[in-house]
């Protein structure tokens, strides 16, 4: 085996290493929700997306954003954390309306922060490239979480009587104000510290 190839071969086996430990890291984060009375709660589920993006790009973020849906999809019957607006709304609407809005959702999101992290990493310095990513999971997974809730379920019971007749940009800036904007701070905070370590190790 050549230097080049057994180089490949130890980056790909400390990639793969690190997909298992955020993977793991997200399946305790999904057990740790802060709940907030609008019916939602802040996550910090795509912060793991987000570092993925930035350590292998494109499949990296595909591929976290597929187990933050899968772990936020099972949450609507209980399994690996208990999200009560979605076992609400699995009860009153088909179920592939929740598997679109929480699992397709989040694919998305880390197809698009992948591809803004390749956009940015050559104009600015590692800090700035991270703090830019996890502020851009953080963004779109609630941009797109959101949309997708109001578009699905806008009609039903549930969400009838969360919206409490206002308009879909008002209940968008009541129930997500704060979580939105902590779950932003954070992620950007945590993916550029952590952004700093994975260059500081050679796997960025």
């Amino acid at each position: 085996m050549s230097f080049t190839q057994n180089r490949s071969s130890v980056t790909n086996t400390k990639k793969l290493a690190l997909m298992a430990i955020l993977t793991a890291v997200m399946i305790v984060l999904g057990l740790w929700n802060i709940p907030m009375p609008a019916g939602l709660s802040i996550t910090f589920n795509m912060i793991p997306v987000a570092i993925a993006a930035i350590a292998m790009g494109v499949s990296g973020g595909i591929a976290m954003g597929a187990v933050f849906g899968l772990i936020s999809f099972l949450q609507c019957f209980g399994v690996c954390g208990s999200s009560p607006m979605g076992i609400a709304l699995v009860s009153e609407a088909p179920v592939w309306m929740s598997f679109v809005q929480r699992f397709v959702s989040r694919v998305l999101m880390g197809l698009l922060v992948a591809l803004i992290d390749g956009s940015v990493k050559k104009h600015v310095n590692t800090g700035v490239r991270g703090a830019v990513t996890g502020f851009s999971a953080a963004f779109l997974n609630t941009l797109l979480f959101m949309s997708l809730l109001v578009l699905l379920f806008g009609q039903t019971e549930y969400m009838q009587g969360k919206m409490a007749g206002r308009a879909f940009l008002t209940y968008l800036v009541a129930s997500v104000g704060v979580n939105g904007l902590v779950e932003m701070a954070v992620a950007a905070f945590l993916t550029s510290a952590v952004a700093a370590a994975l260059k500081k190790a050679r796997m960025i």
